[in-house]
């Protein structure tokens, strides 16, 4: 399992990606690759900067494990390249030598997000025609990139975006309209300091659809977006939140200030950008392709579940990949063992009023360990590819004997044997979402190097099928 997992964590690092398509041939920077273009855009083929004709070169961007993608912009542009300002994920080590890094709160942002984008904020507001700008964009920028509109405190921001994504379980596409309607540089408004410096948008992912990224676009935070101050108000309702949320929210999104609103495909196109996805087909060839040929070198016959787990409470989804996993190994249905399940996406864990310390991978593997208790021949893990899962350290303080944020978690038919012989209530425990702490206890949680997040990844192996199951089961 560990094999497999490897295999698809290496492969989800989008700094060889950006190498190939960022090349450096004498005074000329060629940016270009046509698998690393939207489809239909209006402007295809290697972008040819002449930098005798450039001033300024920066890298400005937010996300989980974005500095994978700085890194390889500081590696082929040296000492040309002027400098930067990325925000990164608290609990990954900062790499980056040429451009500034700032590590704040994810999924709720802090003070350290709004530092680090007043500092990006700064560099933007500078640029002048002759400048150049890559912006970097991957998931988790939604909560990094955080500068609250006048009005707004970062407390009004935090306790907003705590009701919505950890009490409710709101799924990120209904609370960005709020969010970006409420900060300064979110909804492509970074863009609108940019100009008129030529800007090259890199996203940390698959590149997509040019249509889909300027006219349908809500998390992509340096491209247009295309709610309104009304769809924030709408989501609030829709989740139940409007009345919890603090009164200058309500204000705020109410009042609908057109000096806030978020950048729309018609200004954004006026500006001079090109875009770039560096993670082509990302959610299965960037990492379910090489993990399965992983698992077919180990024996496994691979199988694809879903690529789109998307909205589906983790545990429900743990309890369900382990209900296929025994009907194989009871009946060999509907694959024949050993076979090795896959499934990406982005599930979702709805917390309530609890306080406990865990995340989505975790809590998948934990609901799929109690369904697999006393299997023989089922191994089931499953991780966020940005390396760590959960909340940041800012919620973690007191667990000083593991580390704060975990990968996810690894499980087979007696991991809930072992924490019941340790006094690890797991029901209890799933209660409280509590699931990072009994994964460390048990040796079942999963460390791995931070990277870009390219979404839950599961794993499931079945080894062989067993007369015990048969007798067990029925």
């Amino acid at each position: 399992m560990l094999e497999i997992l490897e295999a698809g964590l290496e492969a989800a690092d989008p700094y060889h990606n950006t190498r190939k398509l960022i090349r450096l041939k004498g005074n000329n920077l060629i940016i270009g690759g046509t698998e690393y273009e939207p489809h239909g855009a209006p402007k295809s083929g290697d972008e040819v900067i002449d930098l005798s004709r450039i001033g300024e070169i920066y890298v400005l961007g937010a996300g989980k494990g974005i500095q994978r993608v700085a890194k390889a912009i500081e590696d082929t542009l040296g000492d040309r390249l002027t400098g930067g300002h990325v925000l990164d994920k608290k609990g990954h080590p900062v790499i980056l030598e040429r451009i500034d890094v700032t590590l704040g709160g994810h999924p709720v942002p802090d003070e350290d997000c709004v530092k680090g984008c007043q500092k990006i904020l700064d560099i933007a507001r500078n640029l002048s025609e002759n400048d150049l700008v890559f912006t970097c964009t991957s998931n988790g920028i939604s909560a990094l990139l955080t500068l609250p509109v006048p009005g707004i405190s970062l407390e009004d921001i935090k306790k907003t975006t705590y009701i919505m994504q950890i009490e409710r379980g709101a799924p990120t596409k209904d609370l960005n309209p709020v969010r970006s309607h409420l900060d300064m540089l979110k909804g492509g408004k970074i863009s609108r300091y940019i100009h008129p410096a030529k800007a090259i948008h890199l996203l940390a992912i698959d590149p997509g659809n040019y249509d889909q990224l300027i006219y349908r676009n809500t998390w992509l935070q340096t491209l247009p977006d295309f709610t309104a101050y009304q769809d924030a108000v709408d989501n609030l309702k829709k989740w139940d939140a409007w009345d919890d949320i603090p009164a200058s929210v309500r204000d705020s999104l109410s009042k609908a200030d057109p000096a806030y609103e978020t950048v729309k495909a018609e200004e954004f196109q006026q500006m001079s950008f090109r875009i770039f996805g560096v993670m082509p087909g990302f959610r299965q060839s960037a990492k379910l392709f090489p993990a399965m040929r992983k698992a077919e070198e180990l024996g496994f016959k691979p199988v694809i579940l879903t690529d789109l787990l998307f909205l589906v409470e983790a545990r429900h989804a743990g309890r369900f990949v382990a209900a296929i996993c025994k009907t194989i190994e009871r009946i060999g249905s509907p694959f024949e063992p050993p076979c090795a399940l896959f499934s990406s996406g982005e599930m979702i864990v709805t917390v309530g009023e609890e306080k406990g310390i865990g995340g989505r991978n975790q809590e998948f593997s934990l609901a799929a360990a109690q369904s697999i208790d006393g299997s023989e021949n089922i191994v089931i893990a499953s991780v966020d590819t940005d390396g760590t899962d959960g909340p940041g350290t800012q919620f973690a303080e007191s667990l000083k004997e593991m580390p704060p944020c975990l990968a996810g978690g690894i499980v087979d038919g007696e991991t809930a044997a072992e924490a019941k012989a340790l006094g690890i209530d797991l029901d209890e425990e799933m209660k409280k979402h509590n699931t990072s702490p009994p994964l460390w206890k048990l040796r079942s949680g999963i460390v791995a190097t931070p990277n870009i997040s390219l979404i839950d990844f599961t794993v499931a192996l079945v080894l062989g099928r067993s007369e015990k199951a048969k007798q067990f089961y029925y």
